[in-house]
């Protein structure tokens, strides 16, 4: 069995230059050409990306209902999204894309499909990129069909986010570690002073952090996810902002 070193995630957000709405190419390049065999990426992008090639196309927004235009903007974005990181991986990596839905981790035997999936592209020198397939996902279904899981007693994953599908896959594959991408370097005492960015963050200390205020917003299911993948085996969580890969700045969970 391969060892799987590191699954990293980004975030949509972090791969789109806000002030012009196009695509940041070089948050592309760096990160892309830091990844090797052994590393797992899981990736956002697709919708955003998407949406940004249709209005680049045509001048205009989709119209409609809001699930099925995030559905079409995702199908226009998966494309662009693997071309760019195919363009910057080094090219003796292979590169795999690897689709997935929360029924793939809720069912065993997909679960461990993926899993051995996963282990062989590190073993042939291919590095997967993960997405969440929302293409072909239904909203509505998808609540039933968790619903119902929930009503046998069963455990659930939703994969609501990217940030769950890489704790998810970090504890699938027993990763050593897992690094959050964001548009912050991490937690800090002082959200105004960057001086008291934390560098390190022991589990038992996030319930006081979460109640004075210092954990909040977007940052509590980031943190959330990443507890569940350290008490699941996962070594160590890194929240750090999308620029940071390759260097020490950010905040660790362990």
């Amino acid at each position: 069995m391969q060892n799987i070193d590191l699954v990293v995630k980004i975030g949509s957000m972090a791969l789109i230059q806000k002030e012009d709405s196009v695509i940041d190419y070089n948050v592309f390049q760096r990160l892309a050409m830091a990844l090797r065999p052994g590393m797992i990426l899981v990736s956002s992008g697709a919708t955003e990306i998407g949406r940004l090639d249709y209005i680049q196309r045509t001048g205009h927004e989709l119209t409609g209902e809001k699930e099925q235009i995030k559905v079409d903007y995702s199908a226009q974005g998966q494309s662009i999204l693997m071309n760019n990181y195919r363009t910057f991986i080094r090219p003796e990596y292979g590169v795999r894309q690897v689709l997935v839905e929360h029924t793939h981790f809720n069912d065993p035997q997909r679960r461990e499909h993926i899993r051995q999936m996963l282990y062989r592209a590190a073993e042939q020198n291919a590095i997967p990129i993960i997405n969440y397939n929302d293409p072909v996902n239904d909203e509505e279904v998808s609540k039933l069909e968790l619903a119902s899981r929930r009503a046998e007693g069963m455990e659930v994953v939703e994969c609501v986010d990217n940030d769950e599908t890489a704790a998810v896959v970090a504890r699938l594959v027993h990763a050593k570690n897992l690094i959050l991408l964001t548009g912050t370097h991490g937690i800090y005492l002082n959200k105004d002073d960057p001086s008291t960015l934390m560098p390190f963050v022991n589990v038992s200390e996030v319930p006081f952090l979460k109640r004075q205020g210092i954990i909040s917003g977007g940052m509590i299911p980031k943190i959330e996810n990443a507890l569940k993948a350290v008490a699941n085996g996962v070594r160590s969580v890194t929240i750090k902002h999308s620029d940071n890969l390759s260097n020490d700045t950010g905040t660790v969970i362990r």
